[in-house]
């Protein structure tokens, strides 16, 4: 059966050559499609211990922990709540805020907490260490909160409204805390952080001279973190069916990269691909997966389109880490090796049927490009962590 998924080694490095174009374009200017939004902290690349107060909004689940890095990085309490009703009409920041205050007292918080904040929404890093929320997105739509600061608002409200009081509060991405925890692994020349999941996007360390757009900032120099917000990527060499997934989806002409590769879409692609068939509208990665696993209980064409759908997914996802590592290599001719910390549960996805599972693919498929673009000398190294946002943002306000 015609393989209509398929990525020769030659379009794979055109994938990235390209991204890599457009990261360069990034780090000169604002509102390009790779968007290269700094962070504006410095995290130590060893030595960070002490104990942090972390909070994690991804979606509508909130999460609070108490992290203790060092030599015996741990995490002695978390406590979860679910904040579906973030998405109701009226619901206000106090009421925000009063939900996360509550969560924080199913734990035994000591006084004096820095608070590391894993902020999943669109957001811009501010010089302080906060973030400003650019937009709501998932469904949101708490009012008066867009455009303003997202950390030091909540730290007043905790500072009175509970007993506890917290010392400061940083605010940064999801990928980039996975960037920061790749740092618990030192000996490396180049740390990257990626998430394949629901969503996906990459985050990586870039000398701030490299950065051209950050030639104004006076007292800022070292190493930036760069949350690329690689999923907004419009590669060469998708098909029709990428867009008819695009054509009806509520972003169009957004999140191209996204919509090729996560888990939230991978689904759409597939029907997209038996457009004429009765198919499920909320078909997911998970439902692709399931087909490749039990093949006897599908027609044999939507096992094998589904596992190419999953393998082009690896390879985009192969290529545009491939695309990072020339920009990182161009940052520092010196570079040789590089650990990428992966998470998202696509991208640790396994098939049960004897064929390669996603990491896998990832691997060989970036060996491979690597080459391509003559770079075989650099070895990168896929790493994973228990709980690394958890672990990131609390290295993020300890630094």
């Amino acid at each position: 059966m015609k393989n209509k998924f398929d990525l020769s080694l030659v379009q794979l490095a055109d994938i990235a050559n390209d991204l890599t174009k457009k990261i360069v374009t990034g780090l000169k200017q604002d509102g390009t499609e790779i968007k290269c939004l700094p962070t504006y902290i410095h995290p130590k690349k060893d030595g960070i211990k002490g104990d942090a107060t972390v909070f994690d909004l991804g979606g509508t689940n909130f999460r609070v922990a108490t992290v203790s890095v060092g030599r015996e990085t741990s995490i002695p309490g978390s406590a979860e709540r679910d904040i579906t009703e973030m998405k109701k009409e009226g619901f206000t920041k106090e009421d925000l805020f009063s939900a996360q205050a509550k969560t924080l007292n199913q734990l035994a918080i000591p006084k004096d907490s820095p608070i590391g904040y894993c902020f999943s929404y669109p957001a811009k890093s501010l010089t302080d260490g906060d973030a400003e929320l650019i937009k709501w997105t998932k469904g949101v739509h708490i009012k008066q909160m867009e455009g303003h600061p997202i950390g030091k608002t909540l730290l007043d409200y905790l500072n009175k409204h509970t007993s506890l009081k917290f010392s400061a509060i940083k605010v940064v991405n999801d990928t980039i805390t996975s960037l920061f925890a790749g740092l618990l692994n030192p000996g490396y020349d180049a740390y990257i952080g990626i998430i394949v999941g629901t969503g996906t996007n990459m985050a990586t360390f870039f000398p701030s001279e490299y950065i051209p757009k950050l030639k104004d900032m006076k007292n800022w120099s070292g190493e930036t973190p760069v949350n690329l917000e690689s999923g907004n990527f419009y590669p060469p060499h998708l098909t029709a069916f990428d867009d008819e997934v695009d054509e009806k989806s509520d972003n169009k002409g957004g999140q191209r990269f996204e919509k090729a590769v996560s888990g939230m879409y991978l689904g759409r692609v597939f029907r997209a691909t038996f457009l004429k068939e009765k198919l499920e509208e909320n078909l997911s990665a998970v439902d692709l997966t399931r087909m490749i696993n039990n093949p006897s209980q599908f027609k044999e064409e939507y096992v094998e389109v589904a596992y190419q759908i999953y393998e082009r997914s690896a390879k985009l996802v192969a290529a545009s880490l491939a695309g990072l590592v020339q920009n990182l290599h161009s940052a520092n001719r010196s570079i040789k090796r590089v650990q990428v910390m992966a998470e998202g549960s696509l991208f640790w996805s396994k098939i049960k049927t004897g064929r390669a599972a996603y990491a896998d693919m990832v691997n060989s498929n970036l060996k491979e490009i690597l080459g391509k673009l003559g770079l075989p000398h650099i070895e990168v190294k896929i790493a994973r962590m228990e709980n690394a946002n958890l672990i990131g943002a609390a290295m993020a306000v300890l630094s």
